[in-house]
């Protein structure tokens, strides 16, 4: 019988936790790469994470937690990088060890701003590993609700259906339910734009648009994801998996979506800075926003996104929100 593959974590904010906690169902040890020292020595005397789930009490014996990212890149055999996209970079930069021969999985909700390219496409390039090696972390899922052992829904996509399923195994439990699929750069992308959705959503909603508008700008969000995905990545696909749409629907409307929340935020009248400077989260959207925009308008054959759009102008023109959403009514139907 193989020896059972082992699994490490690279991240220590909500999501990265949440992972840990899934894999803690079936696993007997745990890799969990962490870059702060305090946070290691405080899941070592405490059994939580003291800045995120920290209702989240984990079995010491089950976890080799470190601060240096090559002692867990040499050890684990299948590396999930949950650390968000505007820091990634600086991450991977310490890596020497080669990962090639790795099984590497993105939960990373955005673009490398470095590179200007997804998180896979990224570790192909820069870091030789093939793209059968490489596999897509999606929701449905929220982090606060893994906490609480509700129960969601994942997506494992990768070009290699048994590690897929592997994949997939790993996290699955009574309150996950998972299921693959192999178009891992449209969802990838589809990872990247709800971001972007749910900060139009949250200032939709700081502006005193109601429900039925709301609706309107979802219905329209998720044509505008279609367009946009198939521009990049032309492929046989249904948008209205939950991957995509259900992904979205969870990011715009949940109280728990910080994306959402820095959205609200903006359309109540906070600057870009002291929104940021508020949470306590990062909010992925706002750098996905910059990265969606350009990728679209370097495109020989531009999609129609005039949500996304509305987003950028607000965020990185500093144009007024409520003016920028009125004439966005008029583009949506």
């Amino acid at each position: 019988m193989s020896k059972p593959l082992k699994y490490a974590v690279f991240g220590a904010g909500s999501w990265a936790t949440a992972i840990v906690k899934m894999l803690s169902e079936n696993l007997d040890e745990i890799g969990w790469y962490m870059r702060s020292a305090y946070t290691k020595e405080h899941l070592l005397r405490e059994q939580h994470n003291p800045n995120y789930l920290s209702s989240v009490e984990f079995h010491l014996e089950q976890l080799k937690l470190s601060n240096d990212i090559n002692e867990m890149a040499a050890w684990a055999d299948v590396l999930i990088f949950v650390i968000p996209s505007a820091f990634i970079h600086t991450e991977l930069e310490k890596l020497t060890t080669d990962i090639s021969k790795k099984t590497v999985v993105s939960a990373v909700k955005g673009i490398v701003p470095e590179s200007g390219l997804l998180l896979g496409e990224h570790i192909n390039e820069h870091y030789k590993v093939p793209f059968k090696n490489i596999a897509v972390i999606a929701g449905p899922c929220h982090a606060e609700e893994v906490a609480l052992e509700r129960l969601s829904y994942l997506t494992i996509s990768c070009w290699d259906a048994k590690k897929a399923q592997y994949i997939a195994d790993s996290l699955s439990s009574d309150y996950i339910k998972t299921k693959i699929s192999d178009d891992v750069i449209g969802i990838e992308y589809g990872v990247m734009l709800k971001n972007i959705y749910a900060i139009a959503a949250g200032i939709a909603h700081g502006l005193g648009y109601g429900d039925n508008f709301q609706s309107i700008l979802m219905s329209n969000a998720i044509r505008e994801m279609k367009r946009y995905i198939k521009k990049v990545h032309k492929t046989k696909r249904n948008i209205n998996n939950s991957a995509y749409l259900g992904d979205l629907l969870v990011t715009g409307y949940s109280t728990f979506s910080r994306n959402r929340m820095f959205g609200n935020m903006i359309g109540k009248g906070y600057t870009v800075k002291s929104a940021q400077m508020e949470m306590s989260m990062v909010a992925e959207g706002y750098y996905a926003t910059k990265s969606a925009y350009h990728i679209n308008k370097d495109n020989e054959k531009q999609a129609q996104t005039p949500i996304i759009d509305a987003v950028y102008t607000i965020l990185y023109e500093n144009k007024n929100p409520k003016k920028v959403f009125k004439k966005l009514t008029d583009l949506l139907d």
